[in-house]
């Protein structure tokens, strides 16, 4: 496996686990996730965004953004790694 695909995976097991994490500590506590995105984001109101209680955290709604963020974290980790590669190996 070349370095490039190496790369890619290790970025997409990344960005799943990291998704998975903070999936389910907006689960447990919702309030002070979104309290969190808020501080994070200067002040913007994310508070618009919470679910309610008629729309449930569901497995749907964790494996979409799951697979549509670990499919970018691989392209992108590879595309990276590869053009790392080829920018390292430029003779100045």
């Amino acid at each position: 496996m070349s370095t490039s695909w190496k790369t890619g995976l290790a970025l997409a097991i990344t960005m799943a686990f990291s998704y998975t994490v903070c999936a389910v500590l907006y689960a447990l506590w919702p309030a002070q996730g979104i309290a969190f995105l808020n501080a994070l984001f200067h002040g913007l109101d994310f508070g618009r965004l919470a679910l309610d209680g008629a729309t449930a955290f569901t497995s749907g709604r964790f494996a979409g953004p799951l697979v549509v963020l670990t499919l970018w974290g691989f392209i992108v980790g590879t595309v990276f790694a590869w053009l790392y590669g080829q920018l390292n190996s430029c003779k100045p």
